[in-house]
């Protein structure tokens, strides 16, 4: 939307700044905002999550049943391994002689 700033007129008429919308722009914004409000309506409708809860009563909490600290058997008898090279040659690259 472009913004059309004060100017005055050949016949000397002073015109205020404006914002100078396409043609059609008008119908389209004001269908987008009815769209958009109606959505904002709808969606905020009132809703219970189950079934049968009524008005006043709370859903259960969903309770932790983790132990910590979590302790895994193969872990107490795991030694640490030692990384080992999995290339036992060297490899050489043929250069093209652009030193990439």
């Amino acid at each position: 939307m472009p913004w059309i700033n004060d100017y005055a007129r050949s016949d000397g008429t002073r015109v205020k700044g404006h914002v100078r919308l396409p043609a059609g722009a008008r119908r389209e914004t004001t269908l987008l905002g009815l769209f958009v409000i109606g959505a904002f309506i709808l969606g905020n409708g009132t809703t219970t999550a189950g079934a049968g809860s009524g008005t006043g009563q709370e859903l259960p909490r969903p309770q932790s049943s983790a132990v910590y600290p979590i302790k895994w058997p193969a872990w107490q008898n795991r030694q640490a391994s030692l990384p080992h090279p999995t290339l036992s040659h060297p490899i050489v690259f043929t250069g093209t002689g652009s030193g990439q």
